[in-house]
């Protein structure tokens, strides 16, 4: 039996058809993939919260009164949306989605579930940043080099790439609930929830 499109990741105990579906260790592979990236983003909502150090000190931590947002938003200085961004930074409203979008994100690749605005999320997140950073400037406003190493892709890319390309192949059906949460009533009426 093979199985293709949505179904394609719920048989992998069977050896697929060329071209019809994954392979078992294409699906784990793809799972590590989901969960590698889930855990980039629940660190980044864990550290900016809690300040473990990293790259939050502890002074800074959300819970001690420090903006998630402020620290590398005002330090946009290159790039077409450098104003905006400077305006942003640092506004409640703003703090509260970036944190948010980080959780929801994190959790959501990591239990396998909500895939798909999962991936839409992270890659709106992940542009939003690109932009932030604008890899194609070689030099900021004051003109110093921005030690940018490739001028169309950067981590920030391949992140929301491979967010979609998770949801896409159904990967949180392997070592997710994935599968479950498909077969909730609500989710079956509302494919978009996968």
């Amino acid at each position: 039996m093979t199985a293709t499109g949505r179904d394609a990741a719920t048989h992998l105990d069977q050896p697929p058809a060329p071209g019809t579906a994954l392979t078992t260790t294409a699906a784990r592979s793809l799972a590590v993939l989901r969960i590698s990236l889930g855990f980039v983003f629940l660190w980044a909502f864990l550290d900016k919260t809690f300040g473990w150090n990293y790259a939050t000190p502890a002074e800074r931590a959300w819970i001690e009164g420090g903006s998630p947002t402020k620290g590398f938003l005002s330090g946009v200085d290159v790039g077409p949306f450098a104003g905006f961004f400077n305006d942003i930074a640092g506004q409640a409203w703003a703090d509260w989605l970036f944190m948010l979008g980080l959780l929801g994100i994190g959790l959501a690749l990591i239990l396998g579930i909500g895939m798909r605005i999962a991936a839409g999320a992270a890659a709106l997140m992940m542009i939003l940043m690109w932009f932030a950073e604008f890899p194609p400037a070689q030099t900021d406003n004051a003109g110093e080099a921005t030690h940018s190493t490739n001028p169309f892709i950067d981590y920030h890319l391949v992140y929301a790439l491979g967010a979609v390309v998770t949801a896409l192949t159904y990967a949180g059906h392997t070592w997710g609930l994935g599968r479950q949460w498909a077969h909730l009533p609500l989710v079956q009426r509302n494919p978009w929830l996968i």
